[in-house]
């Protein structure tokens, strides 16, 4: 007997692609239809810290937020000082638009194309995400010591080195986690990455730029969209029979969350017969 691929989030994944199969023609359609509906869902997710966004508003989390800072003051050193500019450039817009270059020359090289847009679009979509929401909570930068790096421009919530690291750390945690055969690479990426994103919150933190509210906010938003982007490698596999060429293009699409099962109990998306190459 099958075990249920009916774990709550498979399902869920499963009967949306059903749905989008049955209102939206063609693959690319399809799979911008998802990634729609996925940032619908992230931009959604404000809710879940929009009563964070009123306490900062009302001033509830300025007694929190500026006691963590002050005691993060109390380590401050030279050499932690040069330590957190290192660490904090990992979440920078110009390091995270690097990586993802080599990232995706290596991706698309290796026949994972789709991939490769996904983290593009992951990217892109962070970046246009943390510039609207900047403007719109326009909450000015702390000010309870000196800043110990040279610039911090527009407002600070939420935090767009936070969520830049979340967005496309955690897109290339998916990736390689996903691809990669070697259990123990897989388990020293999700470490490294995950090391990562977590110190480049605390590196804006230390370095007096953000609060902390600021970089919860940055990872929630982050991760809702990255989490989008990840599963756009599912619809990739769902709907991949609308488009041979898939196959061609994109390697591994055999292994993933839904399984062919699932196809045949929700009646669409059947996959396609294997070619044997």
């Amino acid at each position: 007997m099958r075990q249920e691929s009916s774990k709550p989030a498979q399902r869920t994944l499963a009967h949306l692609f059903g749905w989008i199969g049955e209102h939206v023609r063609g693959f690319y359609g399809a799979i911008g239809a998802f990634l729609t509906l996925g940032l619908v869902a992230t931009v959604a997710t404000l809710f879940l810290f929009a009563g964070t966004a009123e306490m900062i508003e009302e001033g509830t989390t300025e007694s929190l937020d500026g006691s963590l800072l002050l005691w993060l003051n109390t380590f401050a050193t030279p050499r932690l000082d040069g330590l957190a500019l290192e660490v904090t450039a990992l979440g920078s817009g110009l390091v995270t638009l690097v990586i993802t270059c080599v990232a995706s020359l290596i991706l698309w090289h290796t026949r994972h194309r789709y991939s490769a847009a996904l983290l593009w679009i992951a990217l892109i979509g962070g970046i246009a995400l943390n510039v609207v929401l900047k403007s719109i909570f326009n909450r000015a930068r702390p000010d309870l010591f000196e800043w110990r790096t040279p610039h911090a421009g527009q407002s600070s919530y939420p935090s767009g080195h936070s969520m830049g690291a979340m967005v496309v750390y955690a897109t290339l945690m998916y990736l390689v986690s996903r691809l990669e055969p070697s259990r123990l690479i897989r388990v020293l990426t999700v470490l490294l990455f995950s090391g990562i994103i977590l110190s480049v919150g605390i590196s804006r933190m230390y370095l007096g730029v953000h609060y902390p509210s600021d970089v919860l906010g940055g990872y929630l938003v982050g991760f809702a969209w990255a989490s989008t982007c990840a599963l756009g490698i599912e619809a990739v596999r769902y709907f991949r029979a609308r488009r041979p060429q898939v196959r061609k293009e994109e390697g591994d699409l055999e292994h993933g969350l839904l399984d062919d099962t699932d196809r045949e109990e929700l009646g669409s998306e059947p996959a396609p017969a294997s070619d044997g190459h």
